[in-house]
């Protein structure tokens, strides 16, 4: 059996979302990903587990080296799914202005 990693668990981790910043403009190696947090490559590394077991980032190897890049299309795909959440949200807040405005006009 298969198992997968849960995304939103993945997300949850602030390195990951660091790393899921960083490779937002550009594909970058392992190595160059792990020059930018403070913590061991092995460390690193398995973030990057993570986040290619969750399809957030996909691999692509020229030569010796693997670039990781996100996939779009995932990020799309979760975007989706919290989108009614966000919207659901913001009316929420808005109906709560409205009446904090009322109320204090009537004060």
């Amino acid at each position: 059996m298969n198992l997968r990693r849960d995304v939103f668990q993945a997300i949850a981790d602030p390195t990951r979302r660091a790393i899921l910043l960083l490779v937002a403009s550009q594909a970058m190696t392992a190595g160059a990903i792990a020059a930018n947090f403070d913590t061991a490559r092995p460390t690193v590394s398995k973030h990057l587990q993570i986040l290619t077991e969750c399809e957030l980032l996909t691999q692509e190897q020229t030569g010796r080296e693997i670039y990781y890049q996100l996939n779009l299309n995932k990020m799309k795909e979760i975007a989706e799914f919290i989108e009614p959440f966000r919207k659901m949200w913001e009316d929420r807040f808005n109906k709560l202005e409205t009446i904090m405005k009322q109320y204090k006009t009537k004060k």
